[in-house]
C-alpha cells in the first residue's frame, strides 16, 4: 500500500463517490460520519463500490451500531483497534469528544485518552505510523469560528504519529504540520473532497493532495 484515499464526512450523501473511483489508489480510509444519523442499511453496499481495501471507522454522526455493520461489512472497522500493512501502522479511533449536540457517537476525553494509550502502547511502530480518527486533535484543523473544539486527548498523543487523518469540523480542511506531525482533514465527501496520500519508502516521507471531484 502506497497511495491511499482518504475521505469523510459523507453523511449519507453518497451520489459523489462514483467520481472518485476514478482515482488511482491501493487502499481507502474512511474518517467517519459515513451516515447522518443512519439509516445503517446502505452502508454496506456504499462500501463495497471500492475494489481495493477499506478501512473505516464511526464518526459522531453514525449510530453506535455502525460498528457492527462495518465489522460485517468488505470493510476493515478499525474503531479502537489498529492494523500493519507493510510498511504503514493504521491506527483506528471513532467517534468524537464531547459535543454541545448530544450527537449519538460520543466520547469523553478520558475514554479517548484510555483508548488511545493502550493502541499506542501494543500497536506495531512502523515506518509509517498514521492516527484514523474523525475529531481533530484540539487546535489543530478543529476552528468553528473563534472556537476549538477538537480534542485534548487525541492533540496528547498526536506526537506518537507520523500523520493524523481526521475529519468533523468541514470547514477546516486542510493539511498541517504541528509538532513534527502531519495533520489532515480532507473535507466532506458529500461535498466531493478528499485527499490522496502518498507514502515513500523513508521515515517522514508522506506526501498529501487535497483532491475535488
Amino acid at each position: 500500500m502506497t497511495d491511499v484515499l482518504l475521505l469523510a464526512d459523507l453523511h449519507g450523501n453518497y451520489g459523489k463517490l462514483d467520481a472518485f473511483l476514478s482515482y488511482d489508489y491501493d487502499a481507502v480510509i474512511i474518517a467517519g460520519d459515513i451516515t447522518n444519523f443512519g439509516p445503517l442499511e446502505p452502508v454496506d453496499s456504499v462500501l463495497s463500490n471500492f475494489e481495493v481495501p477499506c478501512f473505516a471507522i464511526p464518526g459522531n454522526c453514525d449510530p453506535r451500531e455502525i460498528i457492527d455493520v462495518l465489522e460485517r461489512s468488505d470493510a476493515v472497522c478499525l474503531h479502537d483497534s489498529w492494523i500493519a500493512l507493510g510498511k504503514i501502522t493504521l491506527a483506528g479511533l471513532g467517534g468524537s469528544n464531547k459535543t454541545p449536540f448530544d450527537t449519538p457517537f460520543e466520547l469523553t476525553e478520558e475514554e479517548i485518552d484510555k483508548e488511545l494509550t493502550r493502541i499506542t502502547n501494543h500497536m506495531d511502530k512502523n515506518i509509517h505510523n498514521v492516527l484514523l480518527c474523525h475529531a481533530p486533535p484540539y487546535e489543530v484543523l478543529d476552528a468553528v469560528e473563534d472556537n476549538h473544539v477538537g480534542s485534548q486527548s487525541i492533540r496528547k498523543h498526536m506526537t506518537r504519529f507520523d500523520l493524523v487523518c481526521c475529519a468533523h469540523i468541514h470547514e477546516a480542511r486542510g493539511v498541517t504540520e504541528v509538532d513534527g506531525v502531519k495533520v489532515v482533514n480532507p473535507g466532506p465527501a458529500s461535498e466531493g473532497y478528499g485527499a490522496i496520500i502518498r507514502f515513500g519508502k523513508e521515515p517522514k516521507d508522506i506526501h498529501i493532495d487535497l483532491i475535488a471531484v
